[in-house]
């Protein structure tokens, strides 16, 4: 029973810290986004800067997420990886507050998409160990959807918007290394020494032979990919040119526009967990499918609702796809694989999906909206989410509980899975 008790005990601190971790990672991602409005003047932007801004950041965080998650992997560690990240992510955005043009400015996004990659399958990785089986999914969506749903879209608006209206953008960047150097703190002083160090060493030889190529063999692992690449599509252009499209496209002050972007921030947080849930009970694939639908309404919604109180409630009902996004790029491929290629499958799903979606389809989207308009970015994230529907129809089901059920997985199995 104490052993019970210190597990769930550290099972909860363990969510708590890389909660606020991944959160911040997003924070400080969406802060350009957020700030663009204000800073576009000064150093002379156009929606195509702005794209290959998010794009360029997109690349390296998909580099680096392949390549370090897979290096983590095979050495077995990842606590000084994480500490490291943080701590470099946080004085790039804040370095980002002190740049004089668009090439200074690319370089410090570059850096720091760079340090962000490797959190995410990191940290997932260490959820999926920490984690009882009947709440995986759970622990998962509220670290992979809430967190950067809560930090990054519903505090990070009215925050970042309240700093540039009072102090300058460039201040509101500068002030966001302070939590970072707390949240790489609270990583040193409560994640648990590297327990996959031993495990790597003994199948270290049998890690190494696995290739990028082997894991896109496995069924469920080439469609999250694909689906990444188009989920991944919906969220970076809807996120990148949403701001600037409500200021300038459907003519809302900058204070509605962050409270409408805090609309989406408490989706995020809400479907972020509530999609990972229901998937627990009822399977990934058709919780999938059902809220990547639900999701490419909502640049529709963008487009067509007449006034700011009807947008926001819809944005409340239709900005699912952030839930969406734990199954994928986590929860499935952690069920598929086992726990010594966890953090490179993760790596290579979310990599890809942001070489795909991050890194261009925000540029062609940015050279599109100068040359037919922002509206056109939105049709754009609308094809993306059906085409990841359809795609979700073909997965394999991973979920335990469903298993269970069907007489797939005996109730042991499931008790001591990922254990």
């Amino acid at each position: 029973m104490a052993h019970k008790n210190n597990f769930a005990s550290y099972e909860n601190v363990l969510l708590c810290v890389l909660f606020l971790s991944f959160g911040f990672v997003f924070f400080d991602r969406l802060a350009l986004s957020f700030l663009f409005p204000f800073l576009q003047d000064e150093l002379q932007l156009s929606n195509s800067h702005l794209g290959m801004l998010s794009s360029a950041l997109a690349l390296a965080w998909a580099i680096s997420g392949v390549v370090v998650g897979a290096w983590s992997d095979r050495r077995g560690i990842r606590k000084p990886i994480l500490i490291v990240a943080v701590i470099l992510f946080s004085l790039c955005s804040a370095m980002s507050g002190l740049v004089g043009g668009f090439l200074s400015l690319l370089l410090f996004r570059i850096i720091m998409g760079l340090a962000e990659g490797p959190i995410l399958p990191i940290s997932q990785s260490l959820m999926v160990e920490a984690s009882s089986p009947h709440r995986r999914g759970l622990n998962m969506g509220l670290l992979h959807g809430s967190a950067a749903g809560l930090l990054g879209a519903v505090i990070g608006p009215p925050v970042l918007v309240a700093l540039a209206e009072a102090f300058g953008w460039r201040q509101a960047f500068i002030a966001s290394v302070i939590p970072g150097l707390l949240i790489a703190w609270l990583i040193w002083r409560y994640v648990k020494p590297d327990q996959l160090r031993q495990a790597a060493s003994e199948t270290r030889e049998e890690v190494q032979k696995v290739s990028i190529l082997g894991l896109l063999k496995q069924r469920n692992i080439l469609l999250c990919t694909l689906i990444s690449c188009m989920l991944v599509t919906w969220f970076v252009v809807l996120i990148s040119f949403t701001p600037t499209f409500l200021v300038t496209t459907r003519g809302f002050s900058a204070s509605t526009m962050g409270s409408l972007m805090s609309c989406l921030g408490v989706a995020w947080v809400v479907w972020g967990f509530v999609v990972p849930a229901i998937s627990d009970r009822i399977g990934r694939r058709p919780t999938l499918v059902l809220f990547s639908l639900i999701a490419a309404t909502c640049p529709m919604v963008l487009l067509y609702a007449p006034d700011a109180s009807s947008l926001g409630v819809l944005l409340l009902l239709t900005y699912t796809g952030l839930g969406c996004f734990t199954l994928f790029m986590a929860t499935v491929p952690a069920e598929t694989v086992p726990r010594g290629y966890i953090a490179t499958a993760l790596g290579l799903v979310m990599g890809l999906g942001e070489l795909t979606g991050g890194f261009v389809a925000p540029t062609v989207a940015g050279f599109a909206a100068d040359r037919f308009g922002l509206p056109i970015v939105m049709w754009i994230s609308c094809a993306s989410a059906l085409l990841a529907a359809v795609t979700a129809l073909f997965l394999r089901e991973t979920a335990p509980a469903v298993l269970q059920r069907r007489g797939l997985m005996s109730s042991s199995a499931l008790q001591t899975s990922q254990h």
